[in-house]
C-alpha cells in the first residue's frame, strides 16, 4: 500500500480567484511544536495553504504574496489576534477592516479567569464575556470599563513582595483593551458580511484531522501528501 501511495502525485490545487474581493480567514494548526499547516480560507474554500515550522510573519507574508499573484483581493480579514499579525495587515492593507476572532478572545479570557472564577471580579468578567457576541462595541466597551472601575482597588492589590496579586485578571483586562478595536468589525461594517470567528478554519481542521487519525504513524512526507489531497477536496465538498 505504501509503495502504491508513494507513486501517486498529489499536487496542491488552489482555486482561482473569481474577481470579487473575499473575506479572508487565516489560521494555523500544528501537529507538534515545529510542524504545522497555515491555511488561508474564504467562502468555505481553502484558497491556499503552506506547511510551516511556525506561524511567523514571514510565512504569512509569503502566503499573502501567493494569493495576490493569483489575483485575490480582500475586503476584510478575520484572524486569531496576535499583535504582530494585526500590525502586518494594518501596514499592508491600511483601509481593510480587521476582525479579531471572538472565539479566540473568549478563550484568552477563559485561560485567565478559568471556567470557575473564585473571585467576584472574575465572575463579573466572565458574565461580561458571555455578552460578547450579543452587543455592540459601545455597549461591550462600556461594560468592560465599568467593571475595571468597580474593581480598580481590588486589581491594584499587592502581596508581601509588592507584586500584583491578581495578575491574570489584569492581563485579561489588558487583552480586551488591546483587541477592542478589532472585536466588532463585523458589526461596524455589516455590508461586508465579515465572519466574526475563524470557526470555518477550525471546522476544516477537525474534518481532515479525523481522517489522519485513521492512518496514525504515517511518515511526514506521506502525511503531507494526504493533507494536500484533503485540503484540495474540502474546497468544494465542505460548507460551514
Amino acid at each position: 500500500m505504501q509503495r502504491e501511495f508513494d507513486k501517486l502525485f498529489v499536487p496542491s490545487i488552489f482555486p482561482k480567484a473569481l474577481g470579487e474581493p473575499v473575506n479572508l480567514l487565516l489560521d494555523g494548526t500544528f501537529f507538534s511544536r515545529a510542524d504545522g499547516v497555515l491555511v488561508f480560507r474564504a467562502n468555505s474554500k481553502n484558497l491556499y495553504w503552506r506547511f510551516v515550522q511556525s506561524e511567523t510573519l514571514k510565512e504569512i507574508t509569503s502566503g499573502l504574496d501567493e494569493l495576490e499573484k493569483a489575483n485575490y483581493r480582500f475586503k476584510s480579514v478575520t484572524l486569531d489576534g496576535r499583535k504582530g499579525v494585526i500590525m502586518l495587515f494594518k501596514a499592508r492593507y491600511s483601509h481593510m477592516p480587521i476582525q479579531m476572532c471572538q472565539f479566540h478572545q473568549a478563550q484568552i479570557i477563559r485561560r485567565y479567569t478559568t471556567n470557575k472564577p473564585q473571585t467576584l471580579c472574575g465572575l463579573a468578567l466572565k458574565s461580561i464575556m458571555s455578552c460578547l457576541t450579543q452587543v455592540t462595541q459601545e455597549v461591550f466597551e462600556s461594560l468592560v470599563e465599568t467593571w475595571h472601575e468597580q474593581y480598580a482597588d481590588f486589581l491594584k492589590e499587592r502581596n508581601e513582595n509588592v507584586q500584583f496579586k491578581h495578575r491574570k485578571l489584569r492581563s485579561a483586562f489588558r487583552s480586551l483593551k488591546t483587541n477592542m478595536p478589532y472585536l466588532f468589525a463585523y458589526k461596524n461594517f455589516p455590508e461586508l458580511n465579515i465572519p466574526n470567528t475563524t470557526n470555518s478554519c477550525d471546522g476544516s481542521f477537525a474534518h481532515w484531522k479525523q481522517k489522519l487519525k485513521i492512518h496514525r504513524g504515517l511518515r511526514k512526507h506521506r502525511r503531507d501528501k494526504m493533507i494536500n489531497f484533503l485540503l484540495s477536496q474540502q474546497q468544494n465538498s465542505i460548507t460551514f
